[in-house]
């Protein structure tokens, strides 16, 4: 259909420029829901397929961690069914608890024999491989670890640590250290909090430095923008009411490169501000998907450094695995830094809801803990007492944990066991994996589809830039506008049309549903494109859509002139 003749500026769309720009005012992924109302309408009487580019959800999955998660779910069951008790009768469906003693024996005899049979069971050398990985690299006591995973996957006791499991905190940590970190370790270690995926390490992370009135109602923070819509629209809510200090990333490249979505230093150093008391960070940014250049990340490191010691920092860093030698600003503040990260994007896992929390074992939250006025502490000291005989010596990262379940219901917290042992399998694979073959793959599969919505726009191919994560794109139509056609054609769309009218276009004339940049604190006129989510082939097709409509905006103007 991408053929056709239409020019779609000529159509009278159902929404009015009125209602668009009354609908414009809502978050985008509340918007997304009108475009797939429109999108949806229009596939019933069209021969359009509706494509859902607005997702950020990929269509891949790490399938060969998850087989070891269900290959040693098969081996927790027999163990379970292995004890001994007068309250067992496995032949009705009870079992008992897997006993620690011997478990690791007994887990070679189960995987040999898997190994050994005609069919081996999908899992078996990885999960093989990721117990020795255990044993062999972090210094695991084999029955210890083995049970730690075997308890953790039948999911039969309350999480303790409730923080996180001993040795699993181990494992992410390396895990992170690898990825997030470049292997470039800081002196000492990161204590970790594994949380209910990254959206739940935001809400927890929010609350408890109020709670600690570390950072109060009205006080002045910075945001790196374009960012995740929730951090603009949370940092608003009544119950926080920040003055929210905007850090662009409005570096413009050559025409052919546009937009590098780079942070000037103009921008960065809005930082030198010591009232700013915290900064949230999304790196690589969402939705430009491009990691903060080094030059600047090491400038935000020598403002912190020199001019606001106490800076908190907040960053989200889902989309590190997604670029070579990424390195986070856990890894170069770590004292400052309190690292988010979700496994949901690149192990294709956004239902498990697995998340962490990462804060330096040396932070300056439990030192601007230790100086909070008298009457804060007495405060604090009265809602942990339960939990505590010393609450001013609890650490940061546990009042985290307490806050999460308000404090009296702190001996229930944590994530939950299964969840936990996924993520650890998770972390094994990529620790695991020394040639980085599922690294590959994914990027693999972005910079294709990236190629064929460039085919489709007829464009070419954007400059290399080993800072992009191509997660998603996002594309500057005004920019464009201008950079082809001059001023006058930009201003001709900004006088008839509302910055999200594109996007309506292409839902309800073409079934697209795509988003629109404006709502991540991005330019008006943008759009986020997510190449993770639909199948190669709808990428060229989302291009023509999107060049289609664009001549038609062309050829209007013309007629005009």
């Amino acid at each position: 259909m991408s053929g056709n003749k239409m020019n779609p500026v000529k159509v009278k769309l159902r929404t009015t420029r009125a209602k668009e720009q009354e609908l414009s005012q809502l978050s985008p992924f509340e918007l997304k829901d009108k475009f797939i109302s429109l999108a949806k309408d229009n596939a019933k009487k069209s021969a359009y397929q509706m494509l859902n580019a607005g997702r950020g959800n990929p269509n891949w999955i790490a399938a060969t961690p998850r087989e070891g998660f269900f290959l040693l779910g098969l081996f927790a069951v027999g163990e379970a069914r292995l004890a001994n008790s007068s309250l067992m009768n496995t032949k009705d469906g009870m079992a008992g608890m897997p006993a620690q003693k011997g478990i690791y024996n007994r887990f070679k005899v189960f995987i040999k024999k898997n190994l050994n049979q005609k069919k081996v069971l999908p899992g078996a050398k990885f999960l093989q491989d990721a117990v020795n990985y255990g044993i062999k690299i972090l210094n695991f006591n084999p029955d210890a670890w083995v049970y730690e995973l075997t308890d953790a996957v039948i999911g039969d006791q309350y999480p303790t640590p409730d923080r996180m499991l001993s040795h699993i905190e181990k494992t992410v940590h390396k895990y992170l250290v690898q990825e997030m970190c470049n292997n470039i370790a800081p002196e000492g270690k990161y204590d970790l909090f594994a949380v209910e995926g990254g959206t739940a390490a935001m809400c927890y992370i929010y609350d408890t430095l109020m709670i600690q009135g570390l950072i109060n109602r009205g006080d002045k923070i910075a945001l790196m923008v374009p960012t995740f819509t929730p951090y603009i629209e949370m940092s608003h809510l009544d119950r926080y009411k920040f003055n929210v200090i905007e850090i662009h990333a409005s570096e413009m490249g050559s025409k052919e490169q546009g937009h590098t979505w780079q942070f000037p230093d103009s921008e960065i150093d809005k930082l030198t501000d010591r009232e700013i008391k915290l900064l949230f960070v999304v790196n690589p940014t969402n939705p430009p998907s491009v990691a903060i250049r080094e030059s600047s990340i090491k400038r935000i490191e020598k403002i912190v450094r020199k001019m606001n010691p106490n800076l908190m920092i907040v960053t989200d860093d889902v989309y590190g695995t997604f670029v070579e030698g990424f390195r986070s600003l856990m890894s170069l503040l770590p004292h400052n830094t309190i690292g988010v990260y979700s496994f949901s994007k690149y192990f294709g896992c956004t239902g498990w809801r697995l998340g962490v929390i990462a804060v330096h074992e040396k932070n300056i939250y439990d030192s601007m803990l230790s100086a909070i006025p008298e009457k804060q502490r007495k405060k604090l000291h009265q809602r942990y007492a339960a939990i505590t005989m010393h609450p001013e010596k609890l650490k940061f990262i546990d009042r985290l944990v307490a806050d999460s379940r308000q404090v009296a219901l702190n001996h229930t917290a944590g994530l939950s066991l299964p969840q936990q042992a996924q993520m650890a399998l998770f972390s094994l694979f990529a620790l695991t994996d020394k040639q980085n073959k599922y690294k590959k793959l994914t990027r693999s599969v972005i910079e294709k589809r990236r190629n064929l919505l460039w085919k489709g726009m007829n464009l070419p191919l954007p400059p290399a830039d080993p800072n992009r994560a191509w997660y998603y794109v996002e594309l500057d139509i005004l920019n464009w506008a201008k950079s082809e056609f001059g001023k006058e054609f930009a201003d001709y769309l900004v006088k008839h049309f509302e910055p999200v009218d594109m996007l309506f276009r292409l839902a309800e004339l073409t079934s697209i549903v795509l988003l629109n940049g404006g709502g991540f604190g991005g330019p008006e006129w943008s759009v986020r494109v997510s190449l993770a989510n639909l199948p190669d082939e709808a990428y060229e097709e989302i291009g023509k859509q999107l060049r289609n409509i664009a001549v038609g905006y062309i050829e209007d103007w013309k007629g005009k002139n």
